[in-house]
């Protein structure tokens, strides 16, 4: 058994005292809780599907999720440990080299045993032994503080990807089955796009906690500065409206408005329309979501977009998408009363809400409601060191042939992002709530 110790830089008070330490403790039964409440409205069938080799049955990600709160806190910290079951360390392990055999991600849905059932008697015997290091903690234990946040910030990972992954499992229904049953739009008028400029310059970027808050991924650091040219980012998302009006003007077919490998990935998949879209014999739009079968509302910001899409609809626009550092720039210099503000999972939406007001003094909804696709490439930033031991396999072993993209989504979590997160994704990738924002220079 590796019991290679994994150390993480310090985190802001991560030493923990008595109030701490039941602060914590409340934290961690009130995300794991979280977690759990996704798969209410879940059968156990439901919970063992597997659609394409990029996602995970939700059974999966339940016990994943506990294997690594077995893995990384009991192995550490818990006198005279034992495994709730030692098949699991292989079969629940996600893509950690270091600790060792990994079972095929392509095959996860092929695990019918452990039962649901089982897999929640994981979870709920692994909280409470955990539950019982965090009651034993000491001022010494700052280790232990700093492993509970990953967790749990690994955790609200994984609840946006259980939903992300129920929802393209059912859409192979034929009977369109729905997660939710309370579909949140009503109508709206139509908000103009404006534009917001800036003049950029030397601007430092990356994680700062005085602006952030106490946890960080690496992927965030260090803080550096970045030359970033005047620029001018969209005061709203590309809408489905506007989605629609790019394919009527033959934007799947039209090879110049694609980058070579989109062009290529269009013509392999016969792609014409995004992901979950329909369109009936009237020529009415509709898509599959969380809520089953809807119509395509013109007004609500579009999503399901893939690199490639997102990268085509902006060239259609004569625009471009921003880089990270462009939208970074911009969410920093958000009024107080917006940031961080929008429709997150809790708002229990499940589904990207249009704009409800004119923007005037800055851009809206770059928090929450989607994904939003950047030009960046998923690199390290000048000076990026991952964390060392086990956890080091975070992020790091990442950073090629990915996008990056920022702000969140509907599917997470709000305590979840800021404004230095970097959310990244193959540029294949669609079924994640991704949209696009578009930028441009200034001349």
């Amino acid at each position: 058994m590796n019991q290679t110790k994994p150390t993480m830089p310090s985190f802001q008070n991560a030493r923990p005292n008595a109030a701490a330490t039941s602060a914590m403790a409340l934290r961690f039964e009130h995300v794991r809780g979280q977690t759990v409440n996704l798969i209410k409205p879940l059968s156990a069938e439901d919970c063992q599907l597997q659609s394409m080799p990029d996602a995970s049955p939700a059974k999966w990600h339940l016990a994943h999720l506990t294997w690594f709160f077995e893995t990384f806190v009991l192995e550490r910290f818990e006198p005279n440990f034992k495994p709730f079951d030692a098949s699991f360390r292989v079969l629940f392990n996600s893509y950690y080299n270091g600790v060792g055999d990994k079972y095929p991600r392509p095959h996860r849905g092929l695990i019918s045993r452990p039962s649901l059932d089982e897999v929640l008697a994981y979870r709920a015997q692994v909280d409470a032994r955990v539950q019982g290091v965090i009651s034993a903690a000491d001022a010494d234990h700052a280790e232990l503080a700093q492993l509970i946040r990953l967790g749990l910030q690994h955790e609200q990972q994984h609840q946006e990807l259980l939903l992300t992954d129920i929802q393209h499992a059912l859409s192979f229904n034929p009977l369109r089955p729905a997660y939710a049953r309370r579909w949140p739009l009503t109508s709206t008028a139509p908000q103009a796009l404006r534009w917001h400029g800036y003049e950029g310059g030397l601007v430092k970027h990356g994680f700062d906690a005085a602006l952030d808050g106490e946890f960080t991924f690496d992927n965030e650091t260090p803080r550096h500065p970045v030359y970033v040219a005047p620029f001018e980012l969209a005061s709203r998302l590309v809408t489905n409206g506007e989605l629609i009006e790019f394919m009527a003007d033959g934007g799947y077919r039209r090879p110049e408005l694609w980058l070579s490998m989109g062009w290529d990935w269009v013509q392999a998949g016969q792609h014409q329309r995004p992901l979950y879209w329909q369109e009936d014999d009237a020529g009415r739009y509709r898509h599959f979501t969380l809520q089953g079968l809807q119509d395509v509302d013109p007004n609500t910001p579009a999503c399901h977009l893939s690199y490639f899409e997102a990268d085509a609809l902006a060239r259609w626009a004569g625009a471009r998408l921003p880089t990270e550092f462009e939208w970074e720039l911009a969410a920093r210099r958000l009024p107080a009363s917006s940031a961080k503000t929008g429709n997150f999972v809790g708002t229990g939406a499940f589904h990207p809400l249009p704009q409800q007001h004119a923007s005037l003094a800055s851009p809206s909804q770059m928090f929450g409601d989607v994904w939003e696709w950047t030009q960046s490439n998923y690199n390290p930033y000048p000076g990026y060191q991952p964390w060392e031991g086990l956890v080091g396999e975070y992020n790091g072993k990442f950073m090629c042939n990915q996008f990056v993209l920022r702000g969140g989504s509907c599917a997470t979590p709000q305590s979840h992002v800021r404004a230095s997160y970097r959310n990244f994704f193959p540029p294949d990738a669609q079924w994640q709530f991704s949209g696009v924002r578009l930028a441009r220079n200034v001349q």
